[in-house]
């Protein structure tokens, strides 16, 4: 067992809001604002070795009653040392999450999708467009309140 998740809670012990290791699973809750800072500290720290961005998604939790709303889930992955470690933001519908497109190139389209899918925005993001939706889509469809049948037109090839 690597404890990331309370080495990085002891090296950031104002950003790091809360841990926890369920069945392996290590995670972190950091703060929206270091997020970036946090990100490539875990890149670049010989211990955590953390090069690949696996994936980005979130999760909304308004049925849940959270506040914030959204929570922005990054799972990172070390080949080296083959470890995994989860770290979340919590933001809501106001709020933008620093990118992490300087870090991970890769996260570019995962920050792209959370953008179409729910709407969260990301601070500095080189190109944040709808990615799986076409443009003229209206709303998030990820998101609880996203209306299940809501119609939109297909939009067509203009003759």
């Amino acid at each position: 067992m690597n404890d990331l998740h309370l080495t990085l809670q002891a090296q950031f012990p104002d950003d790091v809001l809360e841990v926890h290791n369920h069945f392996g699973d290590e995670t972190a809750v950091v703060r929206r604002e270091k997020i970036q800072e946090i990100a490539a500290w875990i890149k670049k720290n010989e211990l955590f070795d953390l090069n690949v961005l696996i994936d980005l998604t979130a999760v909304d939790g308004s049925e849940l009653k959270w506040k914030p709303r959204f929570e922005v889930v990054y799972h990172f992955y070390s080949v080296r040392k083959n470890h995994r470690l989860r770290l979340k933001v919590r933001a809501d519908e106001k709020d933008s999450v620093p990118t992490l497109t300087g870090l991970w190139p890769i996260a570019n389209w995962f920050e792209r999708e959370v953008w179409d899918m729910f709407g969260i925005r990301f601070e500095g993001h080189p190109d944040l467009r709808r990615i799986l939706l076409y443009p003229e889509f209206t709303g998030h469809p990820l998101r609880k309140d996203y209306p299940v049948n809501k119609r939109h037109p297909l939009i067509g090839p203009k003759n």
